[in-house]
């Protein structure tokens, strides 16, 4: 995929579990907000837990939970809703990599919840949320199960760099913040590789450089969406610890992430892993340009 469907349906992964509903509300909720399709998608093993070590006990398939998963979502989603949203449900067999990527083909976004596991097994889920997000191509939003709304939810924060890779990011934290009427906080942060503008005071040059950056990257999205309103946020932490800091001030962050089943960026990746706020990873789809770079940089030897 080369680019994300803006006007597709919102699709959500269904599990079963009662602490999905809330996901499931979130993503009931984006769609409302637009207008759109929500699509719920379960997606399910061919093989079950059955053991012959339990006599008398007559499991159910996992077609059978998959669909009993829907319609529970779906009855919950009627039950607070009514029909304000149009509904489709899939169940589909298969790994969830390969279900949900290929649910979010023609998707605006993404939603699938986070796990509440700790230490490894979280950054075990955390790499298979980001290998599921290079591969759907559309934004993917990971929401804490312990979410619920808050005024909070008006307030949202991106992370840019000055590079083409917070393009899109842009583009989906500025829909996001004028469809809820909210505000939007844009965080740069980082020392930058570069030389500073003067030697003499580094420490102004950067801040010169940093707010240049800024408003040369903010400018396109200011004048298309000019009743958000924006506070730039300028921090020498590293990325990643900037936007950790900012999610508790805000209902959701926003970071570009390179697209690609190889692509894994450490910024998205500590962002899923420790924010509790839900959190947006927004593929980079690279242009022609970029990729001429990349061929050139790989045919370079190395010595």
């Amino acid at each position: 995929m080369t680019d994300w469907n803006r006007t597709g349906p919102v699709v959500v992964e269904v599990d079963g579990t009662a602490e999905n509903h809330r996901v499931v509300d979130y993503a009931s909720a984006e769609a409302l907000r637009v207008g759109a399709e929500l699509v719920l998608v379960a997606p399910y093993s061919a093989h079950g837990s059955y053991t012959p070590m339990m006599p008398g006990y007559a499991p159910k398939s996992p077609a059978e939970l998959a669909d009993a998963a829907l319609r529970s979502a779906v009855a919950h989603l009627r039950h607070r809703d009514g029909y304000a949203t149009e509904l489709v449900a899939v169940a589909e067999e298969g790994a969830r990599l390969r279900v949900l990527a290929h649910a979010a083909r023609s998707a605006r976004m993404l939603v699938v919840g986070r796990s509440r596991s700790r230490g490894p097994q979280r950054l075990v889920h955390t790499q298979a949320n980001l290998r599921l997000a290079a591969r759907a191509g559309c934004p993917m939003v990971v929401v804490p199960l312990s979410w619920k709304p808050s005024l909070l939810d008006r307030k949202v924060a991106v992370g840019i760099d000055g590079t083409a890779l917070s393009s899109e990011a842009l583009e989906f934290a500025f829909g996001i913040a004028a469809g809820r009427e909210g505000d939007l906080v844009v965080v740069h942060a980082g020392m930058p590789a570069e030389r500073p503008f003067a030697d003499d005071d580094p420490e102004c040059s950067w801040i010169s450089r940093a707010d240049y950056i800024l408003s040369e990257t903010l400018a396109p999205w200011t004048s298309r969406f000019p009743d958000v309103k924006v506070t730039r946020f300028l921090s020498s932490r590293p990325p990643s610890a900037a936007l950790v800091h900012e999610s508790a001030d805000v209902g959701l962050v926003v970071v570009g992430s390179h697209s690609g089943p190889l692509a894994i960026d450490p910024v998205a990746r500590r962002s899923v892993a420790a924010m509790t706020c839900p959190v947006a990873i927004v593929p980079h789809h690279l242009a022609d340009a970029e990729h001429a770079v990349d061929r050139a940089r790989a045919a370079v030897p190395s010595h």
